[in-house]
C-alpha cells in the first residue's frame, strides 16, 4: 500500500521496559530511519511498560492506539526498534501480526525479522504466523478438553457445589433443629439469622417432612 503522494504512511512505536530508561533514543532513530526510507510519519506512540507484565485483557494503551490507525487503514506500516518491543510475547505477536495483515499493514523493525507486507517474503512469514497462532489456539482448547475429561473420569466434580448456595451452608443444622430439637422453620430462621424462604428450600431438598411444630413456618 501507497500513499497518494507517493510515500508510505508509517506509525512510529517505541516503548521501554523500566520507568529510568526513556524513549528517546528509540525515536531518534526511527525517524532517522523512516527520513532514510522515504516514509512519513503520522505519529509517534511512546510507553513504558515491561515485556513481561500485562494487563488483564487489555493491550498497552500506546500500542492500541497504533492498532487503532492500522484498523482505521490511515497507516501502511508500524516502526519498531526490533520486535520485542513490539510484542511482549511470541503469542502477543503472533495475534497481532494477523490484526496488522488483515488490515493489508506491515510491522517493519529497524534490526532483526521485519513483516513487510509490501513484500511477497513478508506476506508468507505473515500467513505462517497467524496459522501457527491459530495451532496454538487449538492446542490450547484441546489440552483444557483433556483436563477436564481426565479430571471427570478421576471423580472429580464440575458446576455449582454444596456451599456455593447459602442453604447448603446451613443445611445441617437446619435438619439437626427441626429433627432433634423440634424447631419450626421459623424459629430455626430466627435462631440461624436466615430466610425461612431458605430453611424451606433445605427441608424440601433433603426430602423432609416436617410434622407438629416443625411444619409450621408461621
Amino acid at each position: 500500500m501507497v500513499h497518494e503522494n507517493g510515500r508510505r504512511r508509517v506509525a512510529i512505536y517505541c516503548r521501554v521496559s523500566t520507568s529510568d530508561q526513556d524513549n528517546d533514543r528509540q525515536e531518534r532513530d526511527l525517524v532517522e530511519y523512516a527520513r532514510r526510507a522515504d516514509f512519513g510519519v503520522v505519529e509517534v506512540f511512546k510507553e513504558t511498560l515491561s515485556g513481561i507484565r500485562r494487563s488483564r485483557g487489555k493491550q498497552p494503551a500506546e500500542r492500541k492506539r497504533a492498532m487503532e490507525l492500522a484498523q482505521r487503514r490511515e497507516i501502511d506500516a508500524v516502526l519498531v526498534t526490533e520486535m520485542t518491543r513490539w510484542g511482549r510475547s511470541t503469542q502477543d505477536l503472533m495475534d497481532t501480526l494477523g490484526q496488522l495483515a488483515s488490515w493489508d499493514v506491515s510491522l517493519i523493525a529497524q534490526t532483526g525479522l521485519t513483516f513487510d507486507l509490501s513484500t511477497p517474503q513478508g506476506k508468507l512469514i505473515a500467513n505462517l504466523m497467524a496459522s501457527l497462532a491459530e495451532f496454538e489456539h487449538d492446542l490450547l482448547r484441546e489440552r483444557v478438553r483433556s483436563g477436564v475429561a481426565a479430571a471427570k473420569a478421576g471423580g472429580q466434580r464440575f458446576g455449582r457445589r454444596p456451599g456455593y448456595r447459602p442453604s447448603d451452608k446451613h443445611a445441617g443444622e437446619v435438619m439437626r433443629l427441626i429433627e432433634e430439637e423440634g424447631y419450626s422453620q421459623r424459629r430455626v430462621a430466627e435462631r440461624l439469622v436466615i430466610s425461612k424462604t431458605t430453611v424451606n428450600e433445605i427441608v424440601k431438598r433433603h426430602g423432609q417432612q416436617t410434622s407438629g411444630s416443625g411444619s409450621s413456618s408461621s
